[in-house]
C-alpha cells in the first residue's frame, strides 16, 4: 500500500498545498482534479520521486513499482514501436534469458548440479509462463491495437511518429509492465473517443493502484472510486464517481458556509458586548476573556463562486449567411498517398454547432484543413459564405505562444486591434481566470492547462461568427472546461467542434459527423453515435454500466493469479461437512476445474492469433479478437474465483 501523508509543497511564496493525506490501496482508483496550478502534477511528481515536499512523506514497501506517465515526455526512443512497449516488460525478457541460459547447461547431463539445474528450468519455466511471457508479444500488439495503432505503425521506429502517438505508447509500454501503482497526468489527452472507452476497460480491470489526473468527467465517472480535489491549499478525499463528488463537495460548502455565517454572529455577538462593556469595571474579566476567545478564533474562509466557475461573454460578431460551409463530394488526401476521406458531403448553417467524431488519423483534422484553405481537395468543392469570418484553434495552438512575454503582453500581441475598445483587456483575460498578479506572470512559467488557456482567450475573443476548435480541452482543468463549455453553448455563431470529450460534446454539439474508415457520416443523433467504438457498432455507456463494470472488476480482479497446470486435489475436511455435502463439493470443484482449463485453453487460441501480425492489417477482425481475449480474460478471472472458494471450502 502507499501512503501519502502531511504533504506540504510552496512554489516561491505561494502555498500550493499543505496537509495532504490519503492512501492508496491494491485496487483503489483516484481521480485527482483541481484547478491549473493548483499543484496536480507537482503532488503526483512527489509521489513518484521526480520532486521532495517541503513536508510530509510518501510511504511505500521498498520492492513497490510506480508506473508514471507524465503530461510531457522527456526521453527519447530509439527502436520501433513493439520494441520501445516490450520495454515495459523487461523483467519477463531477463527470465527468458535465464531460461536459455540454464536450458543451454542442460546438455551436460554429467554435471553435479544437472538435477538442480532441472529443477531451476522448469520453475522458471512455469513462472514464465504464468506471467504470460509466451504470449507478451500478442499482448504488446493487443494493447497498440486498443490504442488505435495499426501493425503498419507497430513496426515504424517510435522517434518518426508525433508526440501523441509516442504518448500511447509510453502508455501501452505502463499497461503491459503492470506495476504496483499507476500514476497518469493527463492520459486521455490525446486519445480519441474510441481509445478512451478501450483505456476505461482496461483500468476497471487493473488489479493494482491507480492515481490520475483527468479532466473528462465520463472517464472519471467511468474508472474512478474516490476523488481527491486539490483546491485551496489542500486536498479533500470524497468517496465515489464525479456524479459523487459534486454532490458531496456541494454539501460541504454548504456546510462551511453554515459554519462560517454561525462564526460571523459570534464574533459580532462578541464584538458588542466587548463595545459595550469595555470600560465597564465590573465586566472586566468577561470583556477581557472574550478578547481572547476572538484572538483564539480561526476565521473560517469560504471559497468564492469565482474561484469555482468563471464566465466569459462573446463580442457580437456580424451575421454570416445562412450557409456557412458546404463541402461537395469532397475528396481528401496528402501528396501521392491514398485518399484520407472521400465523399464527403456536408452543410453547415448559421448558428449550428456541429462535433466531428472519431478515431485520430480518420480525417477530422483534414477536413478542417480544407475548410481554412490549408489543403486543397482532390476533388469536389468547398464554399465557405458570404460575410464569414472565422476564427481557427489547433491542436497545438500552445506551441505558437511566446515563452518570453507576459500573459498580458502576449494576449495583446496576439489579438492586436481587434479587441473591440470597450473591453478592458485585463477583464477579458480575468473571464480565463488571469486575475491580479497572474496578467504579470511570464507564460514559460504557465502549466499546460494556463497555457491552452491562454490561446483559447487569444482564438475566442474576437467577433467572429464561426469557431473552429481541434481537440481544446487537452491540459484544461475542470473549472476551464467549464467556462469553455458555457461560453460554446452561449456562442451566438457557429461552431465547428472536434474533441474527445464526451461531456463538452453531449452538452454544446447539436449533431455529429462521424469521420471513420474513410467515410463522413452526418448523425442528429448526438448521444447515439458518442460511444461507437468502429463502424456499425454502437456501444453506449451509462454510469449504471460503468458501476456494474466496476464492481465486477474489483471482484474478479484479486483473484487474477494463474492456476498451476496440474493442481493436488484437496483431501476433505473430516469434520463440520457431511458426507455427501463433501462429495458435492468435489464434484463442483473438478466441474470447476475443468471450466478455468477449457476457458484457458480458448484465451490460449485467442492470444495466438493476436500473435500474428497480419490479423492487425483488418482493422475490424483486430478489434473482435481484442474484445473476444477481454471477454476470456474476465471469465476466466470469475470462474478462477470460484474454484479457489471452494477449494478453500473444501479444505
Amino acid at each position: 500500500m502507499l501512503t501519502v501523508s502531511g504533504l506540504k509543497k510552496e512554489h516561491g511564496n505561494r502555498l500550493l498545498f499543505d496537509n495532504v493525506t490519503f492512501e492508496l490501496r491494491p485496487g483503489r482508483r483516484i481521480a485527482l482534479i483541481g484547478g491549473n496550478g493548483a499543484g496536480k502534477t507537482t503532488m503526483m511528481e512527489i509521489i513518484v520521486g521526480v520532486q521532495e515536499a517541503d513536508a510530509g512523506i510518501v510511504s511505500k514497501p521498498s520492492d513497490y513499482v510506480i508506473g508514471y506517465l507524465p503530461q510531457e515526455l522527456t526521453e527519447s526512443w530509439t527502436g520501433t514501436v513493439l520494441d520501445e512497449v516490450l520495454g515495459g516488460a523487461n523483467h519477463l525478457r531477463q527470465m527468458e534469458e535465464e531460461i536459455n541460459e540454464v536450458g543451454a547447461q542442460l546438455g551436460e547431463f554429467d554435471h553435479p548440479d544437472y538435477d538442480a539445474r532441472l529443477e531451476r528450468f522448469g520453475a522458471l519455466q512455469s513462472r514464465f509462463e504464468q506471467m504470460g511471457g509466451y504470449q507478451i508479444e500478442a499482448e504488446a500488439r493487443r494493447i497498440l491495437g486498443g490504442l488505435g495503432f495499426t501493425t503498419q505503425a507497430m513496426d515504424r521506429p517510435l522517434q518518426e511518429l508525433s508526440g501523441g502517438w509516442q504518448m500511447r505508447a509510453a502508455l501501452a509500454r505502463l499497461l503491459l509492465q503492470k506495476p504496483d501503482v499507476l500514476v497518469l497526468d493527463e492520459p486521455t489527452n490525446h486519445l480519441d473517443v474510441d481509445s478512451v472507452g478501450w483505456l476505461e476497460d482496461q483500468l476497471n480491470a487493473f488489479p493494482g493502484s491507480l492515481l490520475f489526473v483527468s479532466h473528462d468527467r465520463d472517464f472519471i465517472d467511468a474508472v474512478a472510486e474516490r476523488v481527491v480535489e486539490v483546491a485551496w491549499g489542500t486536498a479533500t478525499e470524497y468517496v465515489g464517481g464525479f456524479i459523487e463528488f459534486i454532490v458531496q463537495r456541494e454539501e460541504r460548502l454548504a456546510q462551511i458556509e453554515a459554519r462560517a455565517a454561525n462564526q460571523a454572529r459570534q464574533r459580532a455577538h462578541a464584538e458588542k458586548f466587548i463595545e459595550r462593556f469595555r470600560y465597564k469595571a465590573t465586566k472586566a474579566r468577561q470583556v477581557q476573556s472574550r478578547i481572547k476567545a476572538l484572538e483564539k478564533l480561526e476565521e473560517i474562509e469560504v471559497p468564492k463562486d469565482s474561484d469555482l466557475k468563471l464566465r466569459f461573454s462573446y463580442p457580437e460578431p456580424r451575421r454570416s449567411s445562412r450557409v456557412v460551409v458546404e463541402i461537395e463530394d469532397g475528396d481528401f488526401g496528402y501528396d501521392d498517398e491514398p485518399s484520407v476521406v472521400s465523399e464527403v458531403n456536408i452543410v453547415v448553417e448559421r448558428g449550428q454547432k456541429l462535433a466531428l467524431i472519431g478515431p485520430n488519423g480518420a480525417g477530422k483534422s483534414t477536413i478542417l484543413k480544407a475548410i481554412l484553405g490549408q489543403l486543397q481537395p482532390r476533388s469536389g468543392q468547398i464554399t465557405l459564405g458570404t460575410n464569414v469570418d472565422y476564427s481557427y484553434f489547433a491542436q497545438h495552438q500552445v506551441d505558437a505562444l511566446n515563452l518570453d512575454f507576459t500573459v498580458e503582453k502576449e494576449f495583446r500581441m496576439a489579438v492586436g486591434e481587434s479587441l473591440d475598445a470597450k473591453r478592458n483587456v485585463r477583464s477579458v483575460l480575468g473571464s480565463f481566470g488571469f486575475r491580479g498578479d497572474a496578467v504579470e506572470r511570464r507564460v514559460s512559467q504557465l502549466s499546460g492547462g494556463e497555457r491552452t488557456r491562454l490561446a483559447l482567450a487569444e482564438t475566442m475573443c474576437n467577433p467572429v461568427n464561426l469557431l473552429i476548435l481541434d481537440e481544446p480541452t487537452n491540459h484544461l482543468d475542470l473549472p476551464s472546461c467549464d467556462v469553455l463549455e458555457d461560453a460554446l453553448r452561449v456562442y451566438p455563431g457557429t461552431v465547428l467542434l472536434v474533441s474527445h470529450d464526451r461531456h463538452l460534446i453531449r452538452n454544446v454539439a447539436e449533431q455529429v459527423l462521424e469521420v471513420r474508415d474513410g467515410k463522413a457520416v452526418f448523425y442528429d443523433e448526438v448521444e447515439e453515435h458518442l460511444f461507437s467504438r468502429k463502424a456499425g457498432a454502437i456501444k453506449k455507456v451509462s454510469s449504471k454500466t460503468a458501476d456494474t463494470k466496476k464492481q465486477a472488476a474489483t471482484q474478479h480482479t484479486k483473484s487474477a493469479k494463474a492456476k498451476p497446470a496440474e493442481p493436488a486435489k484437496p483431501k476433505p475436511k473430516q469434520s463440520g461437512m457431511s458426507g455427501n455435502e463433501q462429495r458435492q463439493l468435489q464434484k463442483k470443484v473438478s466441474k470447476l476445474e475443468a471450466s478455468v482449463q477449457k476457458l484457458e485453453a480458448e484465451l490460449g487460441a485467442v492470444q495466438t492469433k493476436l500473435a500474428d501480425p497480419e490479423v492487425y492489417a483488418d482493422n475490424e477482425k483486430m478489434h473482435q479478437l481484442i474484445d473476444q481475449n477481454d471477454t476470456l480474460e474476465r471469465r476466466l478471472q470469475r470462474a478462477m474465483l470460484e474454484w479457489e472458494q471452494a477449494l478453500e471450502k473444501l479444505g
